[in-house]
């Protein structure tokens, strides 16, 4: 039986708070026994060798897959041809009930969109309702999207599992 690892985007204007909340989210999922896998999307292109370092020295030697594994944890790292689809990113995990990513804001799944809303920072949502499964904010904006609290995650994770967890 394939069971589907179900994929929550955690979006957001910049500065809203996505990460903060995001760790908290987190932290109360695990608290609650769920294994769980964050992607983080980043526009601007990353780099996690350090110059001199063994992978760093592998890839420039022109590795295509460089991965680094130690007794607490394992890290790859693969040059693509092209961004890949969060579709394509997902494909590359397994062992979790759950996948929370950090961006995405344009090619997460309708309804599979939480947005991180503060009135102080953003003037406007970035999601219209029919995109949203639910909203942490400060302020209602949506009366018919489900809305949690910024500070407490706890009420968005008992959301998660009675709403998404508890259907796959």
């Amino acid at each position: 039986m394939i069971t589907i690892i179900p994929v929550i985007s955690i979006i957001g204007r910049s500065n809203c708070g996505k990460t903060t909340y995001l760790e908290k989210l987190i932290s109360e999922m695990k608290r609650r026994g769920y294994k769980v896998a964050t992607i983080k999307h980043d526009v601007h292109g990353f780099d996690m060798d350090k110059p001199g370092k063994d992978t760093w020295r592998h890839a420039q030697a022109g590795a295509d897959i460089v991965c680094i594994s130690s007794p607490g944890k394992m890290a790859m790292i693969k040059k693509v041809e092209q961004e890949l689809s969060l579709d394509e990113v997902v494909a590359h995990i397994e062992g979790v009930d759950i996948i929370l990513t950090e961006g995405y804001k344009r090619e997460a799944k309708p309804k599979f969109k939480i947005e991180i809303f503060r009135q102080e920072v953003c003037d406007s949502p970035l999601c219209i309702r029919d995109e949203l499964l639910a909203m942490a904010t400060d302020t209602v904006v949506y009366d018919d999207v489900p809305h949690f609290p910024l500070a407490d995650a706890a009420p968005m994770a008992e959301f998660l599992e009675k709403n998404v967890l508890r259907h796959v």
